[in-house]
């Protein structure tokens, strides 16, 4: 008579635990690449609009205001930002090495447009060229020159699509893609139909009493 060898049966709660905090995991990091990309965006590209540095020029013995705003003085966080925002969204429409190297690119966007408002923040090429415009003088200089704190309002919203990036590093292959379902949308399924009566009782004794393996995929 023979024998039935034990199996090893993997515990099903502690493979649904590791599975569930591992599908919770990368949900809260996918919520938060989304979260901190798409408002750095925001606040680069709103901070850009604002006023970066501001002071007097001199006319015909008086003075005017004189301002520039944060695309004035640079262009490259707003750039950098668009950049930023179509790569996140590139990030859920690749895989793999792809996505690696988009999550790198947004990176890089948030690092750069960092850098950019930074320096900005100290420019004063932008305040002499509207000085010169409106004096007429190229020669024009500004005085009582200021800077606000907008530029640094843009550094930061560049730094959280950094932040956004090197999540979508560190996290990203857990993610999923768009577009995954549909993968295999175009090919031929195999019919289901021998499969669900091979699920009927009868048809897996049957098959025991050929000695074959009901449970074996072809």
């Amino acid at each position: 008579m023979g024998y039935v060898s034990a199996v090893p049966v993997p515990q099903p709660r502690a493979a649904r635990a590791g599975g569930a905090a591992a599908s919770s995991g990368g949900r809260r990091s996918l919520a938060a690449a989304l979260l901190l990309g798409a408002l750095g965006a925001t606040v680069v590209l709103l901070s850009a609009g604002q006023i970066w540095a501001e002071g007097t020029a001199s006319v015909g013995g008086g003075t005017v205001p004189v301002e520039a705003d944060g695309g004035a003085v640079t262009g490259v966080p707003t750039a950098l930002a668009v950049v930023g925002l179509a790569a996140l969204v590139a990030v859920f429409a690749v895989r793999r090495a792809g996505r690696t190297l988009v999550s790198g690119l947004l990176a890089l966007s948030g690092a750069g447009a960092a850098v950019a408002a930074f320096l900005g923040a100290s420019d004063n090429d932008a305040l002499d060229a509207e000085a010169a415009r409106i004096t007429g003088d190229t020669a024009a200089s500004v005085a009582g020159l200021t800077h606000t704190a907008w530029p640094y309002v843009a550094a930061g919203g560049a730094l959280l699509i950094l932040a956004a990036g090197l999540l979508a590093l560190r996290f990203g292959k857990s993610w999923p893609a768009m577009g995954g379902r549909y993968e295999r949308a175009g090919a031929p399924r195999a019919p289901r139909r021998a499969t669900a009566a091979a699920d009927r009782p009868e048809d897996l004794w049957k098959a025991l009493d050929r000695g074959e393996d009901p449970t074996r995929e072809d």
